[in-house]
This record gives structure tokens, C-alpha cells and sequence, in this order.
């Protein structure tokens, strides 16, 4: 059965529950979120890794032969089963043809990015001359920045989330350095109020409003890596740009992971990697966008041939014929091996939808949530329990498929117990694991098995931090 389109997840688990007559917890509730998920097939299209590979693994704990939970698409996603076929049919045309692989095959090197432009365009809401694929997150960033970051004497900071993902950090830094400028007087870092862990919208836009005119680049987070928060980018877009500032995102977090309107909201610039929720593999092709706006207004502060009109390219005359918009960004041709694994991952998200993808992750992700709280929530009449909080915002306009767990105990001992079970997920000091069923491969099942396994590891870590208090006191 079909949820209403305004039925919560908790209420989804519920109703469930009650026309099977068993508790929410039930395993045949996550078996029957299964059977009515019309999206299980694509976990067939991945690689999911088996217990016995995974280099943590105690063997004496698992069954070596079951496959992992995997909840780590946040960081790295898993293999497409067509990437080895991608790759295998470009090695085999340079091996058989040469230089001739530069024009014919379904994927001409020259055009290489070109030929899957349009399986990117749905998911991040923009058209084909809006979106380049080239280089790296950071590299395209420092790039976007380049061109957009045009500081002036009144105008001269950069608004940003405070804790930002680092490499964005940095570049911004290396951004402000380059021109001169004070970092400290010109990166301006909006915290959390005292005691929050994440950010207000209100608060975001009051300071936009009371500091916008001094403010020439807004950029933050899509979604932010450690807490979770999905951004309102709409909203911090429009009320920006109000206040004359130019805005971009990072959306490692958010592609692929949530719907993005990019042209529609009227975000200048924005910038992605392909690693995570794209499942392209380390270092994966990323990705760039650049409002059709500014096609005319904005250009590459440093530019390359691969920038320069195709038709004309290689008449060698070195007269620029610059490429408008943001392709006149790119610099170099583009790493066709890196193009055919971020082709096999798009094609399966055209078949999927990012529509129907955010619909299944919000009840995933709510199935998760709910299973959390019913378990390891806070109980007063067991004082000795450990309390399991989930920092990473309830309201679903507000997240993506991420939750970031804090733990009333040290996350040591329960992220080693984890990884020993077969859990693949990944801690963040000071006190964070991160877990991220991706609803492309992962299973309402995966979600009851990893609360049964994170019972389990938090026994063992009690334990283990127990002995370690005695052994303390007995020095």
C-alpha cells in the first residue's frame, strides 16, 4: 500500500505495524517495507561488499558469507556493476584504435563529459550549458571563486557556515589571502546558537540582512557533512542575493541525495563531487554549475583550450573563441575513465528519479529514526543505559538521507564493536558516527539488522569501558 503523501514516517511504521498485529519494531514490518519498496531491484546494480572482506571483521561474530550493512554513501558509494563494463569497452577501443577513440564510440574522448551531460541535468535541476564535469570538488570551487569572489572595499567578505567541511575552509582562506584581505575581518562564520548543534534559517538571514552589504560571496553547505542539515538554499539564495551578494553552494552532501532546483532557485554558482551519493569512486569526475546568467557576465579568471569553442579547437590560431557559460570554465579534455564510471551511476538514476529516490529515503531515513528512538532513547528508569541522540535535524525539509548519532559514552569502543559486525560507517570527532542508508541500495531490512547489531555493539563497549574505568582507578 501507497503512504499518503502526508503520512510521516513514524506513522507509515505504525500503520504498518498494525495490519501485521505486531509491535513497529517488528522485523516483519522493515520485511514488508521491503516488499512495497518499487525501487528494491536497484540494489541489484551494485557491488554490495560480503562480511568476509571487510578488514575489521571478526569472523567469530558474523556470517562471512552475508553482505554488509552498508551506510556509508555519505562518503564513499558503492560500485556500479556496469563501471568494469564502461571501462572495459574505453581500454579496449585505446587498446584496438589509438587516438582514433578521440572521435567515434558512444563516448567520443573529445566530448567524453558532453555525452552524459543530460543524465546529470534532473539531478541537479539545471540545463546542459549550466553544468560542467571536470576536476575536482575543490578544484572547481577555487575556480567558481576565481571568477565570483570580486571583493571591493565595502563589499570584501565571504559568509560561510561555521565548521564548514575543511577543504572549503581552506580554500576559502587561500581565496581571501590571494586578495590581501584580513581573514579574520573578512570570512565571516555564522556558529549554532549556545547549546545547538545546528544552524536556524532565521538565524542565517539575519545575518545576511544586517551584514549583506558588506558581504560580496555567500557560500555554504548544500548539506552539511557532519551534522546532516539539509540547507535551506532557496531561501538563502533569494535573500542574498537581495541584499546584492552572489551565492554558491558545495553540494557533496546534497547530489544525488536530495532533490536540487539550481536554475529554477537562481543559485549563481555551485560545485559537487561524484564520490559519495553518485558512486563514481574515489576521486570521481565532479561537477560545476553556473547560472545561464551569467553566461555573458562571468568568465574564467584562468582558462585552458578545453574552454575554447569545439568547432574551431584545433585550428591551433590561438584566437580564444571562448565557450559561454560555465563549459567556458573547463580547462583541460576530459578523463574519460573517470566519465565512464560517473556514466554507469548516472544511467541508474535515470531510471530511478531523484523524485521517486527522495521518496523512499524519507521513510528509510525515518524508519531509522524511529527504530532509534524507540531503542536507545533517553530512560529514566534505567540510569545505567546508554543514550543514543541524534543530532541531525527531525524536520525532513531539514535532512537527507544521513543521520549523525552522538553517544553518552566514548565512541571508541562502540565504533570498533560496529565494524567488527559488519557495519560500515565512519566517526567524526569529537563524539559523531555517521550513518547514511542510501536508498538506492539500502534495505529497510539493512536498517533492522543494524539497530540489532548496534544493541549488540554497545554491550560489548559498556563492557569494554567499564574494565577501562577499574583499570584507571587501580593505577
Amino acid at each position: 500500500m501507497e503512504p499518503s503523501p502526508l503520512e510521516l514516517p513514524a506513522d507509515t511504521v505504525r500503520r504498518i505495524a498494525s495490519e501485521l498485529r505486531c509491535h513497529p519494531t517488528d522485523e516483519r514490518v522493515a520485511l514488508r517495507l521491503d516488499e512495497e519498496d518499487k525501487l528494491r531491484h536497484f540494489r541489484e546494480c551494485f557491488y554490495i561488499p560480503k562480511m568476509q572482506d571487510l578488514p575489521p571483521i571478526d569472523l567469530s561474530l558474523v556470517n562471512k558469507d552475508e553482505e554488509a550493512i552498508y551506510f556509508l554513501g555519505n562518503s564513499l558509494g558503492l560500485q556500479p556493476k556496469m563501471v568494469k563494463t564502461y571501462l572495459e569497452e574505453e581500454l579496449d577501443k585505446w587498446a584496438k584504435m589509438g587516438a582514433y577513440g578521440h572521435d567515434v564510440g558512444k563516448r567520443p574522448w573529445i566530448i567524453g563529459d558532453e555525452t552524459i551531460l543530460g543524465l546529470m541535468t534532473d539531478i541537479v535541476g539545471a540545463n546542459e550549458k549550466e553544468i560542467a564535469l571536470m576536476n575536482g570538488l575543490t578544484v572547481n570551487l577555487h575556480l567558481l571563486l576565481l571568477s565570483f569572489f570580486k571583493p571591493t572595499p565595502k563589499r570584501y567578505k565571504i559568509l560561510l557556515e561555521a565548521k564548514a567541511f575543511p577543504s572549503d575552509h581552506y580554500a576559502i582562506e587561500s581565496q581571501l589571502q590571494l586578495h590581501g584581505l584580513n581573514i579574520e575581518k573578512s570570512m565571516r562564520l555564522i556558529k549554532p546558537r549556545e547549546g545547538e548543534e545546528t544552524l536556524r534559517l532565521e538565524d542565517i538571514l539575519e545575518v545576511i540582512e544586517n551584514e549583506g552589504d558588506s558581504i560580496a560571496v555567500i557560500l555554504f553547505s548544500g548539506l552539511h557533512f557532519y551534522t546532516g542539515q539539509l540547507f535551506n538554499m532557496p531561501a538563502i539564495t533569494k535573500a542574498g542575493q537581495a541584499k546584492g551578494c552572489l551565492v554558491g553552494f558545495d553540494l557533496a552532501h546534497a547530489v544525488g541525495n536530495v532533490e536540487l532546483h539550481l536554475h529554477d532557485w537562481g543559485v549563481d554558482f555551485a560545485c559537487w563531487c561524484s564520490y559519495k551519493y553518485l558512486n563514481t569512486g574515489a576521486g570521481g569526475l565532479a561537477g560545476a554549475f553556473v547560472h545561464e546568467k551569467h553566461a555573458s557576465t562571468i568568465k574564467p579568471a584562468l582558462v585552458g583550450w578545453f574552454g575554447h569553442e569545439l568547432s574551431t579547437r584545433f585550428k591551433m590560431d590561438n584566437k580564444l573563441q571562448l565557450i559561454p557559460g560555465v563549459n567556458g570554465f573547463r580547462i583541460s579534455n576530459p578523463p574519460i575513465l573517470l566519465v565512464c564510471s560517473l556514466h554507469a551511476s548516472l544511467e541508474i538514476f535515470r531510471q530511478a528519479t531523484m523524485k521517486a529516490l527522495r521518496r523512499k529515503s524519507i521513510l528509510l531515513t525515518g524508519y531509522l529514526e524511529y527504530m532509534i528512538k524507540h531503542h536507545f532513547s533517553q530512560d529514566k528508569a534505567e540510569t545505567k543505559k546508554t543514550v543514543v541522540n541524534i543530532i541531525t535535524p527531525s524536520r525532513i525539509e531539514d535532512r537527507g538521507c544521513q543521520l549523525t548519532l552522538t553517544f553518552s559514552i566514548p565512541i571508541k569502543y562502540i565504533f570498533q564493536e560496529l565494524e567488527k559486525r559488519g557495519v560500515v560507517c565512519d566517526k567524526r570527532d569529537p563524539n559523531g558516527i555517521r550513518v547514511a542508508p542510501v536508498p538506492l541500495y539500502n534495505s529497510f531490512h539493512d536498517v533492522y539488522k543494524f539497530i540489532n547489531l548496534l544493541i549488540s555493539a554497545l554491550d560489548s563497549a559498556e563492557t569494554k569501558n567499564s574494565q577501562d574505568f577499574h583499570s584507571n582507578l587501580s593505577k
